[in-house]
Order: C-alpha cells, then structure tokens, then sequence
C-alpha cells in the first residue's frame, strides 16, 4: 500500500476535528468549575484575615499579613492565570512501575515491556492535562498538571526519535473558557493505539504523519526517520551563540523553531526569565504561530510579533510598492536618517535668529552667529538629540552668563566691590534661575531645540525639497522623490498609515532621537504611615489588593521589556537590512535561532541583508542545519514548482517531497477579466477538500481579489504574494504567475512560494501575460 493509499485510509472524518475540540471542552469546564471552588476557599481565607487587621495595632496588623500571606499568593495566582488555562494533553503508555507523584501522575519515564501488543497495538494508559497551574479534582486526582512539573516535561522533550511514553502530543488553543481548537503530534506514528476502547483520533499535520509511519512501504517509514531525526536535532541544539536552519518550503522550520522555543524554556527557564521573541514576517504568519506555540504559563515570557509590530505604538497596516521598500530597507537609510533626525531641528514654523533676556536689570542677546556656535557645540556629541536638549539649555545660560558677566567684572575693576567665588556662585545660581523661567527664553528653547518624535520626522521627510538635502549623495533623484512620495500619507504629526518598512525607519529615529526625561510622579504617602512605621507591615497586603492600583506582571513586561533572551527570526531571508538593525536591538545579549530559505527571499539585495545579518549577530559562535524533506505539499505540486526555482535560482536544491497524491495542479485561463475565473477555481475547490483555500494574487490585486472572492464564507483567505509567506492551505489558487513574478526583482521567488502552499490542491488561473498554451499552461511553468 502507498502513501496514496494510506493517506485515505486514515483521513479525518470531517466531524472529527469537532468532535475532538468538544471532548477538550468537557474536560476544560470541569476544570474551570474546580477553580471557581478553589478561588471561593482563597477569598474565604483573606476576608477572614482582613476582619483581624481591623484592630489596627501593629500586632493585629502583622499578624493578618502573616496568615493572609499563602492564601493571597495562591489567590493571585488563580486569578492571574484564569484565562487560557490550559494548553496541552499527552496520552501516555503504561509505564514500568506504578509510582504516583504528588501531583498524581505516574512517575515512570520508561515504557513497560509489555505495553505494545501484537500487530503494534497499544492502550492509553494515562492522559494528563497541560496548563499554568496544577488542579487536583476533590478526589485528588489531577485534573491540570503544571507545566513546569516534572510530570509535563515529556509535553515538551518528547520527540518521535525520543517518544518515551507518549504516543500522542495535543496542542490545545482556547480563549477564556472557548476551546478553539486542536493540534495533534504524533510520536509513535507506527502504532495503532487506543483510547477506551476506541482508536486514537489525530488532528492536523499529526494526521499526516500517522499515514506516512503506517504506510507498508520501508522506503516511506526510512522517509519519515529521517524528518524526525533531522528536526529532532535541531531542537535539541545547544542554546549558546547562534542556531542557523534553512530548509525548503515545508520542511517545517516554523514548527521546529517554536518547538525549539519550548524545549529552550523548559530545560533553563531561569536563563530564559529575559522571554523568548518570535519574529515573524506577516501578521496572518503571527496567528499560525500562535496556535503551534501554546503559552507556557508565564506571562510576558513568550512575545510573538510581526516585524511591523515590534515599535510600541507602531502597527503597519500597508505595504509599499517594491521600488519604495527597497530605498527604505537600504542601510543608506542609516545615514540619511542621521541627517534627517539633525535636520528637523529647523522644523515647525520660523527658527529664531536670536535670543533676548533681561537680566540683572540689562538686556541680554545671543545673536545669529553665536547661536550657530552653540548650536555646533552640542551636536558635536554623540547623544540623542532629545538628550542634548539640557546641554543646548546650558551652553545657552553659559553664553548669556558671560554677557551678563562681563558688566560686572569691569564694574569690579573699577572698584567698586571685590567679587567672592560663593557669591558669583549665588549669583549664577539665581541668574539661571530668573533666566530659566523667562517667557522669552522658555519659548525660544522650544522652537529652537524642539522635543522631536520619530513619526514627527518620519513625516518630514515627505517634503521632497528637504528629504533631497538630508539625502544628498545617498539617494538618487527618483528614490527620493519615491520616499517622499510614499510619506504624503503621513500627517504633519506623523499621524496615518504606516507600512512594515516604516516601522523599522521608527525604531531607527527612536535611538536617534531618544525619548526626553519623563518628570517623576511623587509617591504619596500615608500620613498614618509616617506616625506608625506600619508601612513594610502592610505593603503585602495592600500592594495585593489595593483597590487595583497596581498592574498585572504581564502588562509590565508588555510595556517594558525592550530586549530578550532569546530571539527566533521566522522567514529570515525577507528581513531588510534596516529590519535587521531593529531586530537586532531586542536581543543585543540573546542567543538566537535564524530560520529561513534564501529561494524564497523577497527581498532584492541578499547580499546586503547578508552583511546586515552578520552585523546584527555579531561574533557569536553558529551552528548550522538543513532541512531536506518537504512534507507539505505533494509531489505533483512540488515538482510544478522546481520550474520556477530553477528560474529563480538555478542550481538551488529543492527539499524532496515524501508523497503523491496523483492529484495534479489544475489549469485554466480566464477569459477577458480574471475575476469571474478565479471565483469558479476558488468555488471548485471548496467542494474538493475540507479545509481553507488560499487564494495569492500579485500585491496590487489584493482588493480585487477580496471583491471577486466576496461571500464564499471563511474558507476562502485572499491575500497577496508577500502575505502568502509561511502559510498553508489545503488547497490554493495562485492567479497571473506573470504578475506575480514581475512585481519586484525578486519576483521569481516570490512566486516560488506563491506555489508551494498547498497541502493537496493546486489551481493556477492565467491571464493574458501569461502567455499560456493550448493546455493553459503560462510560458514559466512550461518545461
């Protein structure tokens, strides 16, 4: 039997999906029931101890910390963790004793001799839940394991070339109380295992896995050896420097980065208590992440973000044209935002020429010349320039000063009085003092040395006339009149839509500009605390439950965390230099895992992104890896696109696909508007398979393709060539191959991907500049 053949005889139900998702809600309420009770007992407890504070002698005061000091801790935590509890399920094999843990699970790590039968036949022993804390029913039986446990290490350790116990591995997303759904891995696909009495039912690209390690074929059983032990590898590398791993489309890099992520996390999560950073080209990438990589049970310690997200208060929701993004991704840009940055100075309205006081009863100036001087004074330094703001205010009192003065020393050479150092010390004190609170000087401090924003000079640079001064000998006439031209959207504040390559131009005008010194809040004090010295009594308490001043862990980590431990760059090969640099800044002191595939890179220069990479990892030791199996898409499909890669990087080896489905990719030309054609495919295909359809269209026909695509239901995803990165369907429509790969230098490989996102279909509709043959076939996917 075939992979063809044992790929039917295990496909899924469609009820089953659904059917398994109910089963984790079943078990979910009843967990959730169990924490109403438990939260019910912590709240009994600290109401208890708070009635005895009320005395409000010191002794009754320590006494309700004490007792309350347990129970608040465990109450904090239910609460804290309430939402999302759970996250995964192992089903496990017996083991060689029958030892329990304390928290109720069997400690065995080695499968008993006789727990796989006749025929590869084996029953579930043992099922255990994966979550943020362990809940024990009343019975004591565990309903919840925690998974920083010794019982849930097998959740993440666990690999098919290593399985132990476990047989089957579930990824559980949920949302509150809402199971969302399941993800299944399989470790021991060779098995036929049950579950009371029922065979064990595998969810998504587990299912696969099971028909591959079933098959009769040793050739395909070598095959699927061979992607656990290659993946298993790099999972388990050691954390130190650098882990580089490229591989083609679907070899699963994702999965085994994020795999990596966990196992990182689990074996020092004490190292890692910096958090790990996921980095991913596309928000539509982000989501798929999200649902492969469960929580792990402490907040802030896995950040996923798109590489348009990683500037707080910066969200890109465009893209630009390929001609814009490949100026803004230079590391020119470096150098003109230098000058940029230095340049806005001079924005907002008339810049004064000069500066007039009154002081010690005389009319001070500070004329255009001298302005200049200080002005060149203070940009000689290396500081941000929102952080030389206080030395321009101070060169600007030394100057005005030193007018002031003069008067007196000729006054004092007069003899009139002899000048003690203290008093021309008071003196100048006072004189800055007076000087500092002038009208006159407060508003020409704000128009000559402004507080500057990044989206403020991001927004300049829109003015062609001034971004062609700052850019001079940097960019050419038409990129700079292509940046300005793209920046228009922006308003005067910096106010407007923003694209995935202006973020990372943000986050370089951030440590250009730096952010000014924030005034600091006074702390208000009891004055009952000042009389009593009761304030370390009763700071447990009251920083607890203070009526909800202070903010959750995990909001602080959100706002505050600025670098990482650990970072994981997904779709590598598209990161920009200028991207590099910002990603770069996260993990200055991490370790890091780079994933990628240079024939799918989209971006133009990979030399450059090259150098940029290197610069951003700096000295750190690399070790390298290749994934070589493709396991994704079909061999039908996968051969269709090898045309292409030959195109686009002649000589490249391709990943070897590991089955066929004898389906092959489907053909038709659209008449004289592609709409209505590519509708017909889409509705095609909704038929044939269960799952999502993809449908990629060059860049500029994204809203197009929204409209032809309207009312065929949340099945059918339509989305542009670079959104397309990373993602799987189970069936695709790649529309105009032409358009695709003309849109941008790298076009080619674009179009590479476009066509290695199906798991089982592949359609490809063709317009005019396709130039298809009689058999619909456009000119670059012929032989």
């Amino acid at each position: 039997m075939g992979a063809q053949e044992a790929g039917a005889r295990t496909q899924q139900e469609p009820a089953a999906p659904a059917r398994e998702v109910a089963v984790e809600q079943v078990h979910l309420d009843r967990v959730y029931r169990r924490l109403e009770e438990k939260i019910h007992e912590a709240e009994f407890l600290v109401d208890d101890a708070e009635k005895r504070g009320q005395v409000g002698t010191p002794g009754a005061l320590a006494e309700r910390d004490a007792q309350v000091y347990q129970a608040a801790v465990h109450l904090q935590r239910l609460n804290a963790e309430f939402e999302d509890f759970l996250f995964g399920r192992i089903d496990l094999l017996r083991g060689k004793d029958g030892k329990r843990g304390p928290d109720g699970a069997y400690t065995a790590t080695e499968v008993a001799e006789d727990a796989v039968g006749p025929g590869n036949r084996a029953e579930i022993a043992e099922t255990l839940h994966i979550g943020r804390l362990g809940v024990l029913d009343a019975d004591y039986a565990p309903l919840v394991i925690d998974w920083r446990a010794p019982a849930a290490a097998p959740f993440y350790r666990s690999t098919p070339k290593d399985p132990g116990r476990v047989v089957r591995r579930r990824v559980i997303r949920s949302k509150g109380r809402r199971v969302l759904g399941v993800e299944d891995d399989l470790m021991r696909p060779e098995l036929t295992a049950t579950l009371d009495g029922e065979e064990l039912c595998v969810i998504g690209d587990g299912a696969l896995m099971a028909s591959l390690g079933r098959a009769r074929s040793h050739t395909m059983r070598d095959i699927v050896a061979s992607i656990q032990a290659e993946q298993d590898t790099v999972i388990r590398a050691p954390a130190p420097g650098v882990t580089e791993v490229t591989g083609g489309p679907g070899t699963g890099k994702t999965a085994v980065a994020l795999h990596r992520a966990a196992y990182l996390l689990y074996r020092d999560r004490r190292r890692y208590a910096g958090g790990i950073l996921v980095v991913s080209p596309t928000p539509l990438l982000v989501s798929y992440t999200e649902g492969v990589l469960p929580s792990l049970g402490e907040e802030g310690q896995v950040a996923i973000r798109a590489v348009g997200s990683l500037v707080e208060g910066a969200e890109a929701d465009t893209y630009d044209e390929p001609a814009v993004a490949r100026v803004k991704g230079s590391s020119r840009m470096v150098s003109v935002l230098r000058r940029a940055a230095r340049g806005a100075l001079d924005l907002g309205g008339e810049v004064p020429r000069s500066l007039r006081v009154v002081a010690f009863g005389r009319r001070l100036e500070l004329d255009e010349r001298e302005l200049a001087q200080i002005r060149r004074s203070v940009l000689g330094g290396t500081a941000p320039l929102n952080l030389m703001r206080p030395r321009a205010r101070r060169l600007l009192l030394d100057a005005l000063w030193g007018k002031a003065g003069r008067g007196r020393w000729e006054e004092s050479a007069r003899g009139r009085h002899l000048v003690d150092p203290e008093l021309i010390a008071e003196a100048r004190e006072g004189f800055d003092e007076d000087v500092s609170i002038e009208q006159e000087f407060t508003d020409f401090l704000a128009a000559w040395w402004p507080v500057l924003t990044p989206r403020r000079v991001l927004a300049a640079m829109a003015d062609e006339r001034r971004l062609g001064r700052w850019s001079r000998r940097l960019l050419n006439q038409r990129e700079v009149r292509l940046v300005a031209r793209s920046l228009s959207r922006l308003a005067v504040d910096g106010g407007g839509s923003l694209s995935v390559h202006d973020v990372a131009l943000l986050d370089e005008l951030r440590v250009l500009l730096g952010a000014p010194p924030k005034p600091v809040a006074p702390r208000e004090v009891d004055p009952l605390d000042e009389l009593t010295g009761l304030e370390e009594v009763t700071t447990y308490a009251e920083r607890m439950y203070g009526g909800g001043r202070s903010r959750s862990r995990a909001e602080s980590l959100e706002r505050e965390r600025t670098e990482y431990a650990h970072v994981i760059v997904d779709e590598a090969q598209d990161l920009t230099p200028m991207q590099w640099r910002m990603v770069a800044r996260r993990g200055t002191s991490a370790t890091w895992t780079i994933v990628g595939d240079p024939a799918q890179s989209s971006w133009s220069d990979p030399e450059e992104a090259a150098r940029a990479r290197d610069d951003a990892l700096g000295a750190r030791p690399r070790r390298r890896f290749t994934l070589t199996v493709n396991y994704r898409n079909p061999a039908e499909i996968a051969e269709l696109a090898d045309k292409v890669l030959r195109l686009a990087m002649p000589g490249m080896p391709s990943p070897s696909a590991v089955r066929s489905t004898g389906v092959m990719p489907r053909f038709t030309v659209a008449g004289g508007e592609l709409g209505p054609e590519v509708r017909r495919a889409a509705q095609r295909l909704l038929d044939e398979v269960e799952g999502t359809v993809g449908v990629v269209v060059a860049m500029g026909r994204r809203p197009e393709a929204r409209e032809w695509l309207a009312g065929l239901g949340d099945r059918v995803v339509p989305l542009g060539s670079l959104e397309a990165k990373g993602l799987e369907y189970d069936a695709t429509v790649v529309v105009s191959p032409a358009e695709i790969a003309d849109e941008s230098p790298a076009g080619l490989r674009v179009l590479y991907v476009a066509l290695t996102r199906a798991t089982q279909q592949l359609t490809v509709v063709c317009g005019e500049r396709d130039l298809p043959d009689a058999n619909g076939v456009p000119d670059l996917l012929r032989d």
